[in-house]
């Protein structure tokens, strides 16, 4: 499969807003499962009409080959995400991670070691639907390989541009990565709106359900009734934007996460 880097690869749109936004994709995929939304968040200004710089990385072994995939750790898909954070930092007062997936997990990990704003993720990967690859890190010395999991999407004129193939070594790696995950939800702060998709055939709904119960920030829950996996390119994308735009538009003007516009004043 051919991926082109001006579509798959690394994307950033500059901003000179107080906030700045790390935007991650997901496992086996590529950038432009989140691009949109990126591109949506984008546009969220401030009371001066400046926008917020957004950072679209390529995790490591992505947008290559499964194989280059299998060779990864988690650590380098972290520290990936580390230095796209630092870049931000070094433009913006404040920055907000968002994720789709595993760019969820990677968020939520994040989020525990560094200072966050808020944190915006689209079904975050902390637990997954098949059960089978828990036992991937001893699979992985059989089976290099099994079918890929991309496309989980209910609109039928969307395609997702993943790997056809899915690395067993890398779902060991995810697996490392969502226990460190969860093991570190309560230093999470920041609070947190979570999209979850009513039908999901890669992440179960235990991965909301720890993030609500072990965050130590408030968490919202939004559902997308007529989506799957990749809520971003599917029917709901609508609602990730919109909602996400205006999360991040609240916090550059000073109001919380997920607050209504006017809820303040009316309230006063």
């Amino acid at each position: 499969m051919s991926f082109d880097p001006a579509t798959h690869g690394h994307q950033f749109f500059p901003g000179s807003a107080s906030v700045g936004v790390l935007v991650l994709h997901g496992f086996t995929s590529t950038t432009a499962s989140v691009i949109e939304w990126a591109r949506a968040i984008h546009r969220a200004d401030d009371a001066a009409g400046h926008h917020p710089s957004v950072s679209v990385p390529l995790l490591p072994g992505h947008g290559t080959t499964w194989e280059e995939l299998g060779k990864e750790n988690w650590q380098a898909w972290r520290d990936a995400v580390d230095q796209e954070y630092w870049k931000l930092r070094a433009r913006h007062e404040h920055v907000v991670v968002c994720g789709l997936s595993m760019g969820g997990a990677l968020a939520v990990q994040l989020a525990a070691r560094y200072t966050v704003a808020g944190l915006v993720l689209v079904n975050p990967a902390l637990a997954l639907t098949n059960r089978t690859a828990a036992y991937s890190h001893i699979a992985k010395h059989v089976i290099p390989s099994v079918a890929g999991i991309g496309s989980d999407i209910n609109r039928p004129s969307e395609g997702e541009t993943t790997y056809d193939r899915t690395p067993l070594a890398a779902v060991a790696q995810l697996n490392l990565l969502i226990r460190q995950a969860i093991k570190t939800l309560p230093a999470v702060t920041a609070p947190a709106m979570v999209f979850r998709s009513a039908v999901d055939r890669i992440v179960a709904d235990a991965s909301v359900d720890l993030i609500r119960e072990r965050s130590a920030g408030p968490v919202e829950v939004i559902a997308l009734p007529n989506s799957f996996h990749v809520a971003t390119m599917d029917y709901d994308r609508g609602i990730v934007e919109t909602a996400s735009r205006q999360a991040v538009q609240n916090l550059m003007r000073g109001l919380d996460l997920t607050q209504v516009p006017g809820e303040a004043a009316a309230s006063a």
